[in-house]
């Protein structure tokens, strides 16, 4: 399991990892839905569609939704 350090850093498991094609160096993307948290590995196309279920909240702008001190 892993575990979130002082830092805020979570260490992804080595299975896990191998499993996804995840290797030292990656780049990954994170994002929150559904008060869920998912990591995807940075690939061009590879997170495409993948919030497409999320509906936008119309009480902030786009600028306000980017901004993280809003939430």
């Amino acid at each position: 399991m892993a575990k979130v350090s002082s830092k805020r850093q979570i260490t992804l498991p080595t299975k896990q990892c191998e499993i996804l094609g995840i290797d030292p160096g990656d780049e990954v993307e994170v994002f929150i839905a559904d008060g869920q948290l998912t990591v995807v590995k940075k690939q061009s196309g590879a997170a495409k569609g993948i919030l497409r279920h999320i509906k936008s909240d119309p009480r902030f702008s786009d600028d306000e939704s980017r901004d993280s001190s809003t939430t």
